[in-house]
């Protein structure tokens, strides 16, 4: 795992999926700043790193779960990935609205599922986990067994880990903030003089680069 989170570290990097800029920072949508901006999606049009990165969750898959009765996405950003790990391991595929629909048969979850049926929820990005325990709860009022969850990337926050401890989810990422932020610092993205910057904002994301 420590092989293959470098290398996710280094890709997300290099396509710019990832962007670091502890002295220009971005505003996510919760207001908090921060010196990180993850996209994942990006991954989607690098048919090499779509590739190893589908490889990799199986394989994750096979080594933590077994095989389930079906894969589950989380919308929108994992419903894709989640579609070709289904399809690698010959599994039928479901994915996770954030909220029911307003029309139609206002579903939560998108395709077919039954219960006591065991499920591997994947999600492309894990920032408080939040959002992505819902998907799993979701899975669970339907009588679905979720087995975990896998991420491609974690900023590895404390709330998120206790959040998922308490809801009894195991989880796993392809790879992690400390990794990606080794890996910046090895090839140049960021310098020494980031570093102690970028720790900080893990620490306390919520008030960090407030005056």
């Amino acid at each position: 795992m420590a092989t293959t989170a470098s290398n996710i570290a280094d890709f997300l990097l290099q396509i710019k999926a990832v962007k670091l800029q502890p002295k220009q920072p971005f505003t996510w949508a919760s207001g908090w700043k921060s010196p990180i901006y993850c996209d994942n999606r990006i991954t989607l049009s690098h048919p090499r790193i779509r590739t190893y990165i589908r490889q990799e969750l199986v394989k994750v898959i096979d080594e933590k779960f077994g095989t389930p009765d079906v894969i589950a996405g989380v919308a929108t950003g994992a419903i894709a990935h989640g579609a070709l790990v289904a399809e690698a391991m010959g599994l039928p595929f479901v994915y996770i609205r954030s909220s029911a629909k307003e029309h139609g048969r206002q579903n939560v979850i998108e395709g077919e599922v039954h219960k006591n049926q065991s499920c591997v929820v994947i999600e492309d990005l894990i920032s408080t986990g939040q959002s992505s325990l819902k998907a799993v709860h979701a899975l669970r009022e339907s009588g679905v067994l979720v087995k975990g969850m896998i991420s491609i990337f974690t900023y590895g926050f404390d709330q998120a880990n206790d959040a998922f401890r308490n809801a009894n989810c195991p989880v796993y990422s392809l790879s992690n903030y400390d990794n990606l932020i080794g890996q910046a610092l090895k090839h140049g993205y960021v310098g020494q003089s980031d570093l102690e910057n970028l720790k900080q904002w893990r620490n306390d994301p919520a008030n960090w680069g407030k005056e």
